[in-house]
């Protein structure tokens, strides 16, 4: 707590009781170090706070269990129905005012389900730890073309706004570890999600502001395309990422960062165009979250301070993880041609064009070291797939946008 006082007004300013860590703490933490990675911070967590601790000595002798959560979606899969809230005269006049004076903004209704009260936080955060929690760690990076929650908690906004805190989320996690009712693999990935990254986002936007907003590494310069507002695309799995945002203002994390967040990424999206959206389209986007996740995780824009290397993928990873392409009129298996997804050849485009900042990456040597293999034919073949496609994009600057920013630029919508 800081207070100041002078001859016209005395003021406190009082810590944020809805994380673990103050911004000091993190400014701390990253004091004198040349990289400031997750893992490190996150484990340095889990020793202050002893969740899922014996000791000084992790539970189940491991700090992450990342190997054990990448299950791709199975078609026997039955996800648990969400509760259902009520809604009193205040939430009712407030969406019929919503309806009402912003109706020209992206989102429906008719399918508002967020908790609203802490009771209702509650009930969602209890029917997660009862009926999610054990399935959420093996399939949380998986992606279903119809269901759109899965087996994540969608607590994020409730946390965000102060419904609960992280400490009861977390605690009420571990607790159903020991109680055997699920996995460590299931519980160590969701308490890591809220202990280590939600308070690694917040420590990384506090110390890095103002100038972090700015950054844009690659040099992107275009538009975000108009069907992230409307999803109008032919593209099954944006269609489906955008559709769900729209009804939910919800996608989970590999939906924004490996579906709309890698598109962008292929396609050389401008950084404050690709973070407005995600501010405008989600309930639980807050700048201090959404600003380093979208800008740093999505387009690597801040030249790897959050991650090591670009997540940047073809169509064979969405094939690989999701259920979409078997409706999608496009293959995952073609590169090139009318019917080829267009993640492939963007992918290989976006290797291409950026090689003189990329190549170098230690991570990144195996797929460029494939990309220098290649036949010029084929890597000329991909090259003019992806720039046709590139050149037809439409874009949504005058088009699809919320009346609010339309003509407004990223620092003039959120300085």
């Amino acid at each position: 707590m800081q207070q100041r006082q002078n001859n016209a007004l005395s003021w406190q300013l009082m810590e944020d009781d809805r994380f673990f860590t103050t911004p000091d703490d993190f400014s701390r933490w990253a004091e004198g170090r040349k990289q400031l990675r997750l893992e490190y911070f996150y484990r340095e967590q889990r020793k202050r706070t002893g969740l899922l601790m014996e000791g000084d000595t992790p539970v189940g002798g491991q700090w992450n269990y990342d190997h054990d959560n990448r299950e791709p979606i199975k078609a026997a899969l039955s996800f648990p129905a969400l509760p259902q809230h009520g809604q009193d005269s205040v939430t009712k006049e407030a969406l019929h005012d919503a309806a009402h004076y912003f109706d020209d903004h992206m989102g429906s209704m008719e399918t508002f389900n967020l908790p609203v009260t802490r009771r209702q936080a509650l009930v969602d955060l209890h029917h997660f730890i009862e009926h999610g929690l054990a399935d959420f760690g093996r399939y949380q990076d998986a992606i279903s073309d119809s269901a759109p929650f899965l087996y994540h908690s969608r607590l994020s906004a409730a946390m965000n706004i102060g419904l609960l805190s992280p400490v009861e989320v977390c605690e009420a996690a571990e607790a159903h570890y020991h109680a055997g009712k699920a996995p460590i693999n299931a519980v160590e990935g969701f308490i890591r999600q809220i202990l280590g990254w939600r308070e690694y986002v917040r420590g990384l936007y506090w110390t890095q502001m103002p100038g972090y907003k700015q950054k844009n590494q690659l040099g992107f310069t275009r538009e975000l395309p108009a069907f992230y507002w409307d999803a109008d695309t032919d593209m099954r799995c944006l269609q489906r990422a955008i559709q769900m945002t729209i009804d939910n203002s919800y996608a989970n994390h590999i939906q924004r960062l490996m579906v709309t967040g890698n598109f962008a990424l292929l396609c050389g999206i401008k950084p404050e165009a690709l973070c407005d959206w995600y501010l405008a389209v989600y309930a639980d986007a807050s700048e201090w979250v959404e600003l380093p996740n979208t800008l740093g995780m999505v387009l690597h824009a801040d030249g790897g301070l959050m991650g090591s290397k670009p997540y940047c993928a073809s169509g064979k990873y969405i094939d690989k993880m999701s259920d979409h392409c078997q409706h999608c009129r496009y293959s995952p298996k073609e590169i090139t041609g009318p019917k080829a997804c267009p993640f492939n050849s963007l992918y290989w485009h976006f290797l291409e064009t950026n090689a003189e900042q990329l190549n170098r990456n230690p991570r990144m040597k195996l797929i460029y070291g494939s990309l220098s293999r290649m036949k010029e034919e084929k890597r000329e073949a991909i090259r003019q797939q992806a720039e046709q496609f590139l050149a037809k994009l439409p874009t949504s600057e005058g088009y699809g946008q919320p009346a609010h920013t339309q003509g407004y630029s990223h620092q003039e919508t959120r300085s």
